[in-house]
């Protein structure tokens, strides 16, 4: 249940991240964020953050 949260934090960022990016570049239409230039750039940076929430919810407590 630990890692319940986090994984769906960690996909939830990474898709929302992708998804404005790709309004942000034009690929996708029919939104005020398409073809905006700022959402290219905060796209990827949520998606980066929700990558690394996913590697370390899947990492685990490190062992000494």
């Amino acid at each position: 249940m630990k890692k319940a949260i986090p994984l769906a934090l960690g996909l939830l960022l990474t898709v929302l991240g992708v998804v404005w990016a790709l309004q942000g570049l034009g690929y996708i239409g029919g939104s005020s964020m398409s073809g905006k230039q700022i959402w290219a750039v905060i796209g990827p940076v949520v998606a980066a953050f929700g990558v690394a929430l996913l590697y370390v919810t899947f990492r685990g407590p490190q062992k000494r």
